[in-house]
């Protein structure tokens, strides 16, 4: 990971966070359908490709490698996108990490806090709530609903510490939570 990254915030980049189950994804896959460039959780890619060649770098067999990964990734999409011209929305950001480290009581590399306030998303910051209606688990979302609702509050936490604003995304069909936040977007 590069240790020395300069300062760069770009309003145009935006995160959609909250707990694993809450309709990230689907609202992501209705936002690109609808047009709008999306960068997919980095979580879920490192998962799946630590399952397909037998790695153990997964939350539930090796968190602090699991981590490590997500938070190299996480950083290598920001700067991937921080040029960006058009409104570029991230499924999770830099500090959902955090948030993973801190639910771990794993410690963060000593860089990391200066990468979270040198890498800067818009303040307004989406947040899908947790909803059990909706909650699933599958092979790479193992988490109990309880254990959902600790990371989503926690994640609500790490974001409202660093300054950004939280937009609740309300419980609501899919079609209307990507109106919500087409409508956030041009405010």
């Amino acid at each position: 990971m590069p240790t020395q990254i300069k300062e760069q915030s770009n309003d145009r980049l935006y995160v959609i966070t909250g707990g694993p189950g809450t309709g990230k994804t689907k609202l992501l896959d209705e936002l690109i359908s609808r047009g709008s460039a999306c960068v997919p959780e980095a979580a879920r890619d490192i998962i799946q490709q630590e399952m397909r060649n037998g790695g153990d770098a997964v939350p539930w067999k090796n968190m602090q490698r699991y981590s490590e990964l997500m938070l190299k990734k996480s950083i290598e999409d920001y700067l991937a996108y921080a040029n960006a011209q058009q409104v570029t929305i991230f499924d999770r950001g830099i500090l959902d990490t955090f948030a993973h480290y801190r639910l771990a009581q794993l410690t963060l590399p000593e860089d990391s806090y200066a990468h979270a306030q040198l890498l800067r998303y818009n303040r307004n910051v989406f947040l899908t709530p947790p909803w059990e209606e909706i909650y699933e688990t599958d092979s790479e979302r193992k988490q109990t609903y309880a254990e959902s609702v600790a990371v989503y509050q926690t994640i609500k936490d790490v974001y409202v510490e660093y300054g950004y604003n939280l937009i609740e995304i309300p419980r609501t069909s899919i079609s209307e939570r990507a109106d919500f936040v087409m409508q956030a977007l041009r405010s």
